[in-house]
């Protein structure tokens, strides 16, 4: 039986979607994933366009409410928020017996310059964010074999 993953930020527009996509990628045969936000919002276009650099296509993709599916009484085994202790906060309790990780991650709408600048600023939490996937997987494994 596959673990059930849910990432958590405050829009669903860049920091737990690529959690979610790279999860997917790297461990999807271990893993359900999903990703939602408190507040969700529009993707954010560069985002969209460094996954879409490896591979990854979500254009078109909707952003979800973390409330949403706390109301459908979805149960996961892992809770991630990818955003500040503040938002970590707000997120609801899932029941059950839910292990719950906050990844505090730079959140990509609030870069400023010019494009390559923001690409730039956002691959570096893209990349910080593979790493802590990585590490998740090796984690879970180490503790599934």
């Amino acid at each position: 039986m596959k673990a059930r993953v849910l990432f958590v930020c405050t829009h669903n527009s860049a920091r737990s979607q690529m959690s979610e996509e790279y999860l997917r990628k790297l461990g999807g045969d271990r893993f359900e994933i999903e990703s939602a936000g408190l507040e969700p919002g529009a993707l954010n276009p560069y985002v969209i366009e460094i996954l879409a650099e490896d591979g990854i296509d979500i254009t078109g993709k909707k952003t979800n409410d973390v409330f949403d599916f706390f109301k459908q009484e979805r149960t996961y085994d892992y809770v991630i928020t990818v955003c500040g202790a503040e938002t970590d906060a707000r997120c609801p309790i899932f029941p059950g017996n839910v292990v719950r990780r906050n990844w505090p991650f730079a959140d990509p709408s609030s870069f400023s310059g010019t494009h390559d600048e923001i690409k730039a600023k956002t691959i570096e939490v893209r990349d910080q964010i593979v790493g802590k996937i990585k590490e998740f997987i090796e984690e879970y494994d180490a503790r599934h074999r």
